[in-house]
């Protein structure tokens, strides 16, 4: 039912009516639309949706209403609205369809990634679509469950070229949407916000609702009072005299106006019979609106049924296919309005009435609901359903199952222990402040040893996923000390986890440097046999931050051999732990593991739709290919990743996008990536300073300010920072050799040769061999250049060759030989200028010019006609990738990946997917 009625609750909405009429019409051309409808409660949002779904002739239609009570269910709203269309499941790629069978109970399985559900509801739209125009509606979105919110804002964030169109109705702005503070998901979407009607329109809607005359004065007051809001307009009159509306109407303590609204709901509901009042709260209670369910539980508590006609003559509900209440706020205020004794019997009888085979965890709610003390019986039958939520995904709803098994349980000590198990859901579940308050209550329980060290550690993980500096390395030290005796394997893994704090901290650690950690870690007890690939990785680090790098060196290879070989059969443990196996990768100058990690990581993370991962796994493969000289792939890469983050609301990634503006050469470069350094010093993350002073000594040498590089490597090589240090050396003694510092240079150089030799890869053994060749004479330098090359071209680091040809042809015009001075400098200028390192491949043009040689400027591919987004359907286009295997990739639908192609065949002059990687290449 519509605000007011169909017909009133639609005064004064041209416009907004015309906006919903262009949003069908673009549907059934192929043009996807989303639109928030967003205003307070009674603006008229409900009279705007059926409007729309009056107009919605030709298509088919599927709807969701939020329910208040519903927000613990994991998936409620998103089932709601994808039920009508089940029948398309078999039509979705398989890793799809199993997800979305588990994530609605119609299957069981591994807990789904929230965002390969998000994929699977886009796939499953779609497809409705291709059938017929699809139209579908969500009512009262700030009562959906956390999980559908999150999926439908995953879902209107990409849709394009689909006949579909999405209305969401909310009331501005969403609250909490549990547990603990969190974002609006829908911010970012297209809105139309639905505000007050203009004075005429109001005026004109409230005389139809009152009987009689009324003083224009008070009339005016009233107008103004509710801001033109039409639920205000018609409701608040009701039973109210002139006199009385013209005094006194809003106190100064007044309440918000959705308050006042439900104020007369309330007083209408107050002159309604005991029995009618008393079934409204049934019904209130009882959130899916299942009739059937409704008489059971009328009949159990002996009320006639026919005690609801008296609410729907005064049109406060409707008794149909389904219990429909007037508005929220009457289900609100009819709920409000009993008695909590009343209110608890209600939900006793509603669990009785609900079958515990088929509907288990609202059965639970609502028993947790009917309890009026501690119950063992109750809190164990929620931690079952938090249990169930979890295996669906739901890690939100499984926080509040536990949240309130917590607060149902009788006995102290499993009372603290479910406190722990709920915080750690809370922390899963993206809700970092709950997790804390329980917590704190978790604390004051008498806990075992063992989740005493638990709970240690979720503190320590939730300091550290909030700001990776020092803050945490204390806090997971103390975990690790306490699990020791009682969980080896969750000891070892705090250690590790304190090792990276230690590596993210950097210079900035303080006390507690990566040395101590170490050494505390080699002196706990032995972890579980057969040891895991985090144990592995954890013995080599201990060992590299004790006994230095050459003797970690082995340990650490044999471990990122174990995880490139068990890629596949633990995924889990190759995705968990890539925040550190690719920085210990690069350290090493393993750039197969580097690559193989990378790329397994971003595979896999596309395939399980981790959309929380694969930022990171994008970023990390980014840089891979920037070293590799692929810099269109790395800013394709870079731009999804930055495009997923805005998507997920987590914190963008800042290493990739600064590395490939050093290597190509931006001079402006320099002043963001010391800013972005001084940003991450304000919370502790010392190796982000390293790093950018590393950057910024690439940058330079690029640009031939060699004093400013000499600075930046030295400030870069004043710690040892994983997976920068290294390579900080290799430009230390680039821009030492050419800034005139042969003495820094010469001890960069012997600590290069120590780290190099032990590491033993081409990729160590070409850049040690150009090093030394910088600080050479004659024949040996020719040699040592030779070595480098050969040595590089065996590895995927074509940036680092290229540089190699560059610093080779140098010294070969300084020692007058030109032929081979411009032979070098060419293949130099041809790499660096394809790859579009800009500044490196300009100070190749200047020597081949000094050299005699002509330098053309030669032809531009396919870069900076596509979009990145583009560059990247058409790159998998060219590999013979269909449009729907495009998509899945992408997290688009195969009509939007089509769209995008019609686009890419005109900006690159082609005709079919065979002919895209030639043009794309310049071939």
């Amino acid at each position: 039912m519509s605000d007011g009625g169909p017909r009133r609750g639609l005064l004064g909405r041209r416009s907004e009516c015309a906006a919903l009429d262009r949003l069908t019409a673009d549907a059934r051309e192929g043009r996807s639309r989303v639109l928030v409808l967003r205003g307070e409660a009674g603006v008229g949002k409900s009279a705007l949706v059926e409007y729309l779904l009056g107009r919605a002739a030709g298509c088919r239609v599927a709807r969701a209403v939020g329910v208040e009570s519903e927000m613990e269910m994991a998936f409620a709203g998103l089932h709601q609205l994808c039920a009508p269309l089940l029948g398309h499941l078999d039509n979705l790629p398989g890793p799809q369809r199993d997800a979305l069978c588990v994530a609605f109970g119609l299957s069981a399985g591994n807990p789904p990634d929230r965002f390969l559900v998000g994929l699977a509801v886009l796939s499953l739209l779609a497809d409705a679509a291709e059938e017929q125009p699809l139209v579908c509606v969500v009512d009262d979105a700030q009562w959906l469950d956390r999980v559908s919110a999150q999926t439908l804002a995953f879902v209107g964030r990409r849709l394009l070229a689909e006949r579909l169109a999405l209305v969401i109705a909310v009331r501005g702005p969403i609250p909490d949407l549990s547990p603990g503070p969190d974002e609006d998901q829908l911010v970012g979407l297209p809105e139309l916000v639905i505000t007050g009607l203009r004075d005429e329109d109001a005026r004109a809607l409230l005389e139809s609702a009152v009987p009689g005359r009324l003083d224009e004065r008070v009339r005016d007051r009233i107008v103004a009072e509710t801001r033109g809001n039409p639920l205000a307009l018609l409701e608040l009159p009701r039973g109210r005299t002139a006199a009385e509306l013209a005094g006194g109407f809003v106190r100064p303590d007044a309440r918000p106006l959705a308050g006042r609204i439900e104020q007369s709901f309330l007083r209408r509901i107050g002159t309604l019979p005991a029995s009618t009042r008393r079934l409204l709260l049934v019904a209130a209670a009882e959130p899916v609106g299942d009739v059937p369910l409704l008489r059971r539980v009328a009949e159990r508590l002996g009320i006639e049924i026919g005690a609801v006609v008296a609410a729907e003559a005064v049109g406060l509900i409707e008794l149909g296919a389904r219990v429909r209440f007037h508005h929220p706020l009457v289900r609100s205020a009819a709920y409000r309005a009993a008695h909590p004794q009343d209110r608890q019997e209600v939900h006793r009888a509603l669990a009785e009435a609900t079958d515990p085979g088929s509907d288990p965890d609202r059965r639970a709610w609502h028993r947790a609901h009917a309890a009026v003390e501690p119950d063992e019986a109750v809190a164990a039958e929620l931690e079952r359903s938090a249990d169930r939520a979890q295996a669906r995904g739901g890690v939100a709803a499984a926080a509040a199952f536990l949240r309130r098994a917590t607060e149902l349980t009788p006995d102290p000590a499993g009372r603290g222990a479910r406190a722990v198990a709920a915080a750690r859901a809370a922390f899963e579940a993206g809700a970092p402040d709950a997790a804390l308050d329980l917590l704190a209550a978790a604390e004051i329980a008498p806990l075992d040893e063992l989740r005493r060290g638990w709970l240690a550690r979720i503190r320590a993980q939730i300091v550290f996923a909030r700001r990776r500096g020092g803050d945490a390395l204390p806090l997971l030290l103390d975990a690790a000390h306490q699990l020791e005796r009682l969980d080896g394997g969750q000891a070892r893994e705090a250690y590790l986890e304190a090792i990276g704090a230690a590596v993210f901290a950097g210079r900035l650690s303080g006390r507690s440097g990566v040395r101590e950690v170490a050494e505390a870690a080699r002196a706990a007890p032995p972890g579980p046999r057969p040891p895991r690939l985090a144990d592995a990785l954890l013995d080599g680090l201990a060992i590299r931050y004790t006994d230095g790098y050459v003797a970690g060196a082995a340990p650490l290879e044999r471990a990122l051999r174990g995880f490139r070989r068990d890629a596949e059969r633990n995924q889990d443990d190759v995705m968990r732990w890539l925040w550190l196996t690719w920085l210990v990768a690069g350290d090493l100058w393993d750039d197969r593991t580097w690559h193989e990690l990378a790329a397994h990581a971003v595979h896999r993370a596309r395939e399980a739709g981790a959309l929380n991962f694969l930022p990171l796994a994008l970023s990390y493969r980014a840089a891979v290919h920037v070293h590799a000289g692929e810099f269109d792939i790395a800013s394709t890469l870079i731009e999804e990743s930055a495009a997923i983050t805005r998507l997920t609301g987590n914190a963008p990634l800042g290493y990739a996008p600064l590395l490939l503006a050093a290597w190509r050469g931006d001079a402006e470069a320099v002043a963001l990536i010391q800013a972005q350094a001084r940003e991450a010093s304000g919370w502790g993350e010392g190796r982000a300073v390293g790093l950018g002073d590393y950057l910024v000594a690439v940058l330079c040498n690029g640009l031939g300010r060699y004093e400013d590089a000499l600075a930046g490597a030295q400030r870069a090589c004043e710690h040892e920072d994983l997976g920068v240090f290294g390579f900080a050396l290799v430009e230390l003694v680039e821009a030492g050799a050419r800034a005139g510092a042969p003495e820094a240079a010469a001890a960069a150089l012997r600590l290069l040769e120590e780290r190099a030799v032990a590491s033993g890869t081409d990729w160590a053994l070409g850049v040690l061999a150009v090093s030394r060749a910088l600080l050479a004479d004659g024949e040996a330098a020719d040699a040592l250049y030779r070595e480098a090359v050969e040595r590089l071209e065996r590895c995927r680091v074509a940036v680092h060759l290229a540089r190699t040809h560059l610093v080779y042809g140098e010294w070969l015009r300084r020692e007058d030989r030109r032929g081979d001075a411009r032979e070098q400098l060419r293949v130099a200028h041809e790499m660096l200028r394809g790859f579009g390192a800009e500044a490196f491949a300009e100070r190749a043009r200047r020597e081949l010019v000094a050299t005699g040689a002509t330098v053309s400027r030669g032809a531009v591919a396919a870069r900076g006609v596509l979009t990145a987004q583009e560059a990247q359907i058409a790159r998998l286009a060219g590999d013979g990738k269909t449009n729907p295997e495009i998509g899945a990739e992408l997290f688009i639908s195969p009509r939007t990946v089509e769209w995008h192609l019609h686009k890419i065949f005109t900006k690159l002059a082609v005709d079919s997917r065979g002919k895209l990687r030639g043009a794309l290449t310049g071939t």
